[in-house]
């Protein structure tokens, strides 16, 4: 248990350069409060002490804002960045060396019984505000793009951005060295630079219309 923590510890102070001391990673990162948390509740969970294990999740997610089932299977150096708002859920299973940021949801679609929640395998990085919904699997080093909605499988090595999710690179194009999910795509910016193009358009267009009428008024006065 306590290497556990240890690595727990670690993976913070590599994946977090604001992270300068042990003592401010295991008394502030909240991230890290509700993985031991889990810890915890799992094992409870996996003892069928159903009650329990829940109200542990439950008292974790009112003092972290991250609520983890504790039925939800997590692999080792899992890594919770700021965590606001984050959801995991029942039958989820995270593997190793998984990053996720605030605000991410792994979730069901609600019409699914049994295997319902996502599998996020080893190395994977999901970006702020993205939602992997479904019995759906995340391949290895895999990227979901800031506020991505994903309902689909996604290859290994690949980067999948958009609503709904599309994989817009895979195996060898990179977007990045590192998974640094501020370098994806960002889909909304890119929505946005199309409604500015078709507003230039529509001026233009409207201009146009406007010295057509202005010639023909002028014809008609003589």
């Amino acid at each position: 248990m306590f290497k556990r923590m240890k690595e727990d510890i670690e993976v913070v102070f590599e994946q977090d350069p604001a992270a300068r001391s042990y003592l401010e990673v295991i008394l502030t990162y909240s991230g890290l409060h509700a993985i031991w948390a889990h810890h915890i509740a799992h094992a409870l969970f996996k003892r069928k002490l159903f009650f329990f294990a829940r109200a542990i999740s439950q008292i974790s997610r009112f003092f972290t804002g991250i609520e983890i089932h504790p039925g939800a299977k997590i692999g080792r150096r899992f890594f919770i960045d700021h965590g606001m708002g984050v959801v995991i859920g029942e039958t989820c299973e995270i593997g190793d060396n998984v990053t996720v940021f605030q605000g991410v949801t792994l979730g069901g679609t609600g019409k699914e019984k049994g295997k319902r929640h996502p599998t996020i395998k080893d190395n994977a990085l999901i970006a702020t505000g993205a939602k992997v919904l479904g019995s759906i699997t995340i391949g290895e080093n895999s990227k979901v793009g800031a506020g991505s909605v994903v309902l689909h499988e996604v290859p290994p090595n690949s980067t999948v951005v958009g609503i709904p999710g599309r994989v817009k690179v895979q195996d060898g194009v990179k977007i990045s060295k590192d998974l640094n999910h501020c370098d994806l795509p960002d889909p909304i910016a890119d929505r946005f630079k199309e409604m500015e193009n078709e507003l230039a358009a529509l001026k233009s267009e409207i201009e146009s219309l406007r010295k057509e009428r202005s010639q023909v008024n002028d014809h008609s006065y003589l």
